[in-house]
């Protein structure tokens, strides 16, 4: 039988690229694009800013718990692939990563398209950055058995 162990260290330090990564893509790299593409106005983002200041360290746990359990699920199935197949190393981690975007986060988000009527240049934006994110703490949680 295989035991599996998960480095909570690696786990901890992918959330938070994970977290830093959402707040440079969100922010100063697509902020803008961001905002235009969600058809916000001045005073939806003035309401926001409201909302923030009152509560916004319960959005940012909540998100942080989120990557957490996303960069604790992704360090337990590379951990099991390479127990499985004795493989292991960045590549493997950053492949590893793409393929669970592919295989959730992809068909999961194509709903926002398909139902809820946002654009599909939206849904890039959205969904590039979840690659990104996956790829980048798939490469932590493997460099750091």
């Amino acid at each position: 039988m295989i035991q599996l162990y998960v480095n909570c260290w690696a786990v901890l330090i992918a959330a938070i690229a994970n977290m830093a990564l959402g707040f440079a893509w969100y922010g100063p790299l697509f902020g803008k694009q961001w905002v235009a593409m969600m058809g916000w106005t001045k005073a939806d983002m003035e309401k926001g800013r409201e909302k923030m200041q009152k509560d916004g360290w319960k959005t940012y746990l909540l998100a942080f718990a989120g990557s957490l359990m996303t960069s604790f699920v992704l360090a337990y199935v590379i951990t099991f692939l390479g127990a499985y197949f004795y493989i292991g190393g960045i590549a493997m981690g950053m492949v590893t990563g793409f393929w669970m975007w592919v295989g959730f986060v992809v068909p999961v988000t194509l709903s926002t398209v398909l139902w809820e009527g946002k654009s599909w240049k939206l849904w890039f934006l959205n969904t590039s950055y979840y690659m990104f994110a996956f790829m980048i703490m798939g490469a932590i949680v493997s460099l750091w058995p």
